[in-house]
């Protein structure tokens, strides 16, 4: 028991400062680190040439996550220092003056989307003032696209959180992405009526409800398509995408009682979404075109690690990590970002010192959590290189059994409600899950998309995502009000997962 209670320490810490305490994602995953670099040496007996190799592969999966964060909000900075976003967003309300389509318009599909794209929050930043504009109640306008955004996050930021599960468990994207993509996809279909509930409530969202399945249907069912057959990373962008250009046509047969139809500036509003519609060409080129994708792929950064052991007998296996620069998602969305803005440049998108401004609106938002990413990744590694992950499976392995499946997706909402990232529970958790379920002799691949469905769908209700939320709809110090009212929308979700992990087992075995 002492192994399994030592293991857990770091990763309790960090729950304790992080909801106790109050701390910072990156102070409170400095002080994880540490504690988990000491026990690994005190009890675990980890020696330093262990130490250095789990150190230079925790370097290189900070590596393969940061440069899609980097770059992702790279993108959304140069779209939204050219209006692309604002005019996107200020266009949806002249669709529909019902109530309810507008929830599912703007809080839905257009939070969705830009939770494909952008993600850190910028959902909510972006979507709750229009809706607040449109008369929403302050808390509804703050959950409404916080609950409506949820199921984009694990494919959302081009794949960012995605790439953490790959990267921490080694486990390829053909293994994970079905699964994954499936639990989230019937999420979807959920989302949307929970966001009517919230906008109308009961009774008179049962109009509407044929709608949001429809909507939930055509969201899912292209990420699911995107993330099994096509660029995974792009899946909730597209998803997102699918769905909006849907709602448009809804959106007509229920305009309400108010012509808000007005000049939507159609030339103005395709320049502002040809940015969007670059990356996917970009995206496509690079990745479904053989003959380049195997030009970009010669640059390859990659390191490995012989066998090693512990002083305690624990033998971490041979293996290795590679990146492949050029063609990385990271530099798809470069290249991506790179040609937005020369084109939305020439068009007169920009004002001047617009340039200075991207690029220290992306370094201030991503620095952070760079920093705790970086920092959760070398306590995770350290704990998987010693034996104390293992010591954790086998500890949860006993206390959970037969239940693992039904818990397995509450760790991932653990971890992402904790540190307020679906990216950073996946480094953190992952490992752990695949291990647990290795120890039972269970689907690795279905526990797996348990964790992050369930990380992905809980993310939104962290503290720090609710933040954001109260601090574009002017209800600094109402967060645990705001809390306890998305609170039940984002159980359902997550229980609805744990059912889908436990019936996903049942099957598989």
């Amino acid at each position: 028991m002492a192994p399994f209670l030592l293991a857990l320490l770091p990763i309790l810490l960090i729950l304790v400062l992080m909801l106790g305490l109050r701390w910072s994602a990156v102070r409170a995953s400095l002080a994880g680190y540490l504690a988990a670099l000491l026990i690994s040496v005190l009890y675990f007996k980890a020696g330093v040439r262990l130490l250095e190799y789990a150190h230079l592969k925790a370097l290189m999966s900070s590596l393969d996550v940061l440069l899609i964060i980097w770059a992702a909000f790279l993108f959304y900075r140069v779209t939204d220092e050219a209006g692309a976003v604002k005019q996107i967003g200020e266009a949806l309300p002249h669709l529909t003056a019902d109530r309810g389509m507008q929830a599912l318009v703007i809080g839905w599909g257009f939070a969705a989307f830009l939770q494909g794209v952008g993600g850190f929050g910028v959902p909510v930043a972006v979507v709750a003032p229009i809706l607040l504009g449109l008369g929403f109640p302050p808390i509804a306008a703050i959950i409404v696209p916080s609950v409506g955004s949820g199921w984009a996050v694990t494919f959302g930021s081009l794949g960012s959180a995605f790439q953490a599960l790959l990267s921490t468990t080694g486990l390829s994207s053909i293994e994970l992405a079905f699964p994954s993509a499936l639990f989230l996809g019937i999420a979807a279909m959920i989302t949307g009526i929970l966001v009517l509930h919230c906008t109308v409530g009961w009774k008179p969202m049962l109009r509407l409800v044929p709608i949001a399945i429809l909507l939930g249907i055509v969201m899912g069912g292209v990420q699911l398509f995107i993330a099994t057959y096509g660029p995974w990373n792009t899946a909730s962008f597209i998803g997102g995408m699918a769905g909006l250009l849907v709602s448009f046509g809804l959106a007509r047969l229920h305009r309400g009682t108010q012509s808000n139809a007005g000049n939507l500036g159609l030339k103005s509003l395709g320049v502002a979404v040809s940015g969007y519609a670059i990356l996917v060409m970009i995206t496509a080129i690079i990745l479904l075109i053989p003959a380049v994708k195997g030009l970009l792929g010669g640059v390859v950064i990659r390191v490995s690690n012989p066998e090693l052991s512990t002083g305690l007998g624990h033998i971490h296996q041979t293996g290795g990590k590679s990146i492949s620069l050029l063609n990385h998602a990271g530099a798809i969305l470069f290249y991506a970002a790179l040609l937005v803005y020369l084109i939305y440049k020439i068009a007169g998108r920009y004002q001047p010192g617009a340039f200075r401004s991207i690029l220290k609106g992306t370094v201030k938002r991503v620095w952070s959590p760079s920093l705790s990413i970086l920092l959760m990744l070398c306590m995770a590694t350290v704990m998987e290189f010693s034996g104390m992950t293992d010591a954790l499976a086998r500890g949860l392995a006993d206390l959970a059994g037969g239940l693992f499946p039904f818990v397995a997706p509450w760790i991932g909402a653990l971890g992402a409600f904790m540190t307020g990232s679906n990216t950073n529970s996946n480094v953190v958790f992952a490992l752990l899950q695949l291990r647990t379920a290795q120890l039972l002799g269970y689907s690795a691949v279905i526990i797996l998309a348990g964790q992050t469905a369930g990380a992905g769908l809980a993310s939104v209700v962290a503290p720090a995502k609710i933040v954001v939320g109260t601090s574009t709809a002017d209800l600094a110090g109402r967060e645990g009000e705001v809390m306890r009212m998305m609170l039940p929308y984002i159980i359902i979700l997550v229980l609805l997962t744990s059912l889908l992990t436990s019936i996903g087992v049942l099957i598989g075995t």
